[in-house]
């Protein structure tokens, strides 16, 4: 089976001696995968930022593909069904999943992503993948839509709704999205879903900030006069949400900044710092709410799948490259250097 594996920082090696995935639970399925993805979580193994990440992993958890084998406990989905994964691993029974929390399943795990989120479960990045709970963690696609369209409701476009979602947004507020890759930008569509009038979107990157504006966003450089400028534009108030999708200690101090007094701050960025410089006094005396979030794509992917079909969001846009999935590294080398906006692989 081919594969693609992360043997150290910048060393991504796809390769064809792989063994085929094998059931292990009478609750698994074994799906063979069409579509696959590179997502900016990857990135973090593959700079190094893990240091602990296990060798060998095979990567990826975003995929769609045709049910092959199915568990005897499997109920609801079947051999030949097209389905697309979730990335969140979740065993749908706990406490925890039945609050509808499955980020938090005393089970959870992702697929390639080795032992970061509980136990290791090898990524959707191969021509195989078993997957576990697979009648909590694959949906079937609708004969309506392909599975382009489908792929990102297992993680990027799930991670954006989510975070708009949890941010509260009213009818008529303007909306700020702090860093517009993918994620930023289904944040930036999913917020005009939910009734923003505006949107601004503060992102450095011009290929990013020309594709937000595409779908209906201001960008703003993160310079140090956009607080200023967000302020220009919102009668001195500052943005009533703010989405925070990068994942760094600047980006929520720049949320902070430009929020208003009594705002909302969601943050849908992956953060990894252990001591923030956080000005807790001015977020004290501001009022300002804050809401960590992760995407939860089984919760919420039963509210996204008929706006694809309908057309309302259209998740291919971003996809900038579709390459074989042997050249997956090249994929990361672009994607990292900010060449690609999104990359896809076939296997």
């Amino acid at each position: 089976m081919l594969g693609v594996r992360w043997h150290g920082p910048y060393d991504i090696r796809a390769e064809d001696t792989l063994p085929l995935p094998a059931m292990r639970h009478t609750t698994d399925a074994i799906v063979r995968v069409t579509r696959t993805a590179i997502c900016g979580t990857d990135l973090h193994p593959y700079r190094g930022e893990m240091p602990d990440f296990p060798v060998a992993s095979i990567m990826g958890h975003e995929f769609t593909g045709l049910v092959e084998e199915v568990g005897r406990n499997v109920r609801h989905v079947h051999r030949g069904d097209r389905v697309v994964a979730s990335d969140v691993i979740a065993c749908g029974e706990c406490w925890y999943c039945r609050k509808g929390w499955h980020y938090q399943c005393q089970n959870v795990s992702l697929f390639g992503y080795g032992n970061v989120v509980g136990s290791y479960v090898p990524g959707g990045q191969a021509e195989y993948v078993r997957v576990p709970y697979a009648d909590i963690v694959l949906s079937k696609i609708s004969e309506r839509i392909d599975e382009e369209h489908a792929l990102f409701v297992g993680d990027i476009l799930t991670t954006g709704f989510t975070c708009a979602v949890e941010a509260q947004i009213a009818p008529g507020d303007t909306v700020a999205v702090v860093g517009c890759g993918p994620v930023g930008l289904f944040a930036l569509m999913s917020a005009y879903l939910l009734g923003a009038s505006n949107v601004l979107v503060i992102e450095p990157d011009p290929q990013r900030q020309a594709l937000a504006k595409k779908h209906g966003g201001y960008p703003m450089t993160p310079d140090e006069h956009v607080t200023e400028r967000v302020r220009e534009a919102t009668n001195g108030r500052g943005a009533d949400v703010v989405l925070e999708a990068v994942g760094s200690d600047q980006a929520l101090l720049t949320a902070l900044k430009i929020v208003r007094a009594r705002g909302t701050i969601s943050i849908v960025g992956s953060h990894s710092s252990q001591a923030m410089p956080f000005p807790a006094v001015d977020a004290f005396a501001r009022e300002i709410s804050f809401r960590f979030v992760v995407g939860n794509p089984i919760r919420m992917r039963d509210q996204l799948m008929p706006l694809l079909e309908a057309g309302r969001i259209d998740t291919t846009d971003i996809i900038s490259h579709r390459i074989p999935l042997r050249e997956a590294a090249q994929g990361y080398q672009w994607f990292d250097q900010r060449i690609a906006t999104k990359v896809l692989l076939i296997p």
